[in-house]
């Protein structure tokens, strides 16, 4: 975990942004479940409590900042917010399955986009996300459902 704050702060100090108490204390509870999304929401519950004086604004600022340079992932359902510490800063590129009964999420390496690609003969495709739903192996033979 201590290696992943660190490895942040790099990417952070490369783009001249300040090291500050408050941009750690979100990193070490982010990198606590590096395989898990959390709320926004839980995130800012969290900041609040070890810096009652902070605020929303500066704690969704600050996670803005940390999508934009690829410190965290984020996930948009609805009007939720959830993110998660970047799981793979070697292979930036990547691809999701989330187990809708732990929440446990694992990296897919292989990207779909070639066949989609293929579909879409002279298009211009600027982005794109992908993410898998389902039951983890573990929760499969747990008898999850």
């Amino acid at each position: 975990m201590a290696e992943d704050v660190n490895t942040a702060v790099e990417v952070l100090q490369k783009h001249h942004l300040k090291i500050t108490k408050q941009r750690r204390t979100m990193l070490s509870f982010l990198c606590q479940r590096p395989d898990h999304y959390t709320d926004v929401t839980s995130l800012d519950a969290y900041m609040r409590d070890f810096y009652p004086g902070m605020s929303h604004a500066t704690i969704y600022r600050n996670v803005k900042e940390f999508e934009d340079l690829g410190l965290v992932e984020q996930q948009v359902n609805g009007d939720q917010a959830r993110i998660k510490f970047q799981c793979d800063f070697a292979n930036m590129h990547h691809h999701h399955f989330i187990c809708r009964n732990c929440g446990k999420v694992t990296e897919l390496t292989m990207c779909p986009m070639d066949f989609f690609a293929n579909q879409l003969p002279g298009a211009q495709i600027e982005g794109h996300r992908f993410e898998m739903y389902g039951l983890c192996a573990d929760c499969v033979a747990a008898g999850a459902e």
